[in-house]
């Protein structure tokens, strides 16, 4: 469908379409917040956190473009995207439910790698669809308000062990098991948000047919495997200019945001908390303060993502992206010249700007870029820059922890933070499409 074709939607249009991302971050988010403490419960030491996380990378490079391609050439009665956002959620759910109960460290990173599986297979449709649904006027406009719902169920799902803890009573301590009461809960109310969310936006997102059904239906049953394959390497090759050019700074910039989700809260146990050993008091207590600290994080992501817009009109998306990115970097490699808890938020309202900026500016900046026909094959493809530093990270990291950190859990945040610097550096080059942002028209849309 042409972008002349496509109508206004009124905010709450979009936050209809949107608010199942409210219950993929918040899994993403209760994964992230304690999936390296469930692995150091069950017995892995800190080289060997990363490689334990190379599932979900592995599986996002794999899945992404896959997806992608799929959901361009369906569609039925849920049509284009919304089968995957439904297949993703529930099986999603059902890895949510598994994890916490999790006695060794093989069942755990089996039960991260079907969980990244299916958040993959929800997540990728979702950045499609504001390119599908939304004109171009509205389209940054939308991915922010996905930033927005981002930020939320972050903030939610980060702070609920902490929330079971001091304010329910729920043991955050496990007595005759690895993994404490408050974090297994935690994941139980985890898996009916996310179903519950998925089954809004499901239930209340209309999409566009395709221009021609039948020949989209003879196309899908004509391709091969091979053909399939070809048209990716296809879409590779023809990737478009400022595409490739963002593949860098996301790159460098996704390095540093992983490295601080692997080590960042048993940073906090150990080197601010003081904790030597995975099962005690203060380490329980230091990965409930690193949950809190990534709740304050992301609430800085949301209210950032009213105020970036704003900054876009008065600069333009690049300036906007590259501040931000400098602001996390030097939020992360504060961390090393602070020694008190209550300290480390202030570090993260950096972070949190940063956050805000990576989930909205670069999508925005890209698919302007891309073909209307291709969007999901070139959204899989993109958010595949994303996955690669995680892989080489899960990968590499470990070994460098090891032998040049001294298994300094903090000192391997630092260095994401100097990672993400070096993508600030490089959004300059990055030759967007449109350096005026249409923000101020899309955040004051009429009801239609």
């Amino acid at each position: 469908m042409n972008q002349t074709d496509k109508k206004k939607l009124s905010f709450f249009q979009i936050f209809n379409m949107s608010v199942g991302f409210f219950g993929i971050q918040f899994g993403w988010a209760l994964q992230m917040t304690n999936m390296s403490a469930i692995f150091e419960h069950l017995g892995a030491r800190a080289d060997e956190i990363p490689i334990l996380w190379l599932a979900a990378p592995l599986t996002g490079l794999i899945v992404q473009p896959i997806v992608g391609q799929m959901s361009d050439r369906t569609w039925g009665k849920l049509g284009r995207r919304r089968p995957y956002f439904l297949v993703g959620a529930i099986l999603s759910s059902i890895a949510l439910i598994f994890m916490p109960n999790s006695s060794t460290l093989w069942i755990a990173a089996g039960s991260l790698w079907i969980l990244d599986t299916a958040n993959n297979v929800s997540m990728q449709p979702f950045r499609a669809l504001v390119t599908d649904l939304l004109p171009e006027s509205q389209q940054t406009f939308g991915f922010v308000v996905q930033s927005l719902l981002t930020g939320l169920g972050a903030v939610v799902a980060a702070v609920l062990p902490w929330t079971l803890s001091h304010l329910f009573d729920v043991a955050n301590v496990a007595i005759d098991r690895a993994i404490p009461p408050n974090i297994e809960i935690s994941f139980y109310v985890g898996a009916a948000v996310f179903m519950g969310t998925i089954l809004w936006t499901v239930v209340t997102t209309e999409e566009y047919p395709p221009e021609d059904p039948e020949a989209l239906a003879e196309q899908v049953e004509a391709s091969s495997f091979r053909e399939n394959f070809d048209d990716m390497m296809d879409a590779i090759r023809e990737m478009p200019e400022t595409m490739r050019q963002l593949a860098w700074v996301q790159f460098f910039s996704w390095l540093g945001i992983y490295c601080f989700f692997l080590y960042f809260p048993p940073a906090v146990a150990r080197n601010f908390f003081g904790a030597t050993e995975q099962g005690s008091q203060l380490y329980s207590e230091g990965i409930e303060w690193a949950g809190v600290c990534i709740a304050v994080f992301n609430a800085v992501c949301v209210l950032a993502s009213f105020v970036i817009p704003y900054f876009v009109n008065l600069t333009n998306r690049k300036i906007a992206h590259a501040f931000c990115l400098f602001a996390g970097a030097t939020g992360l490699i504060s961390l090393w010249f602070i020694d008190r808890p209550l300290l480390i938020l202030v570090s993260v309202i950096g972070l949190g700007i940063a956050w805000a900026s990576l989930l909205s500016l670069p999508y925005a900046m890209v698919s302007s870029a891309l073909p209307e026909d291709r969007i999901g094959i070139y959204m899989g493809i993109y958010n595949a820059f994303v996955v690669l530093p995680e892989i080489a990270a899960s990968l590499g990291l470990g070994w460098v922890v090891n032998h040049f950190l001294h298994n300094d859990r903090l000192l391997a945040v630092v260095l994401g933070g100097i990672s993400m610097l070096i993508g600030a550096i490089l959004v300059p080059q990055v030759r967007d499409a449109e350096e005026i942002s249409d923000i101020p028209e899309a955040a004051s849309i009429e009801n239609s």
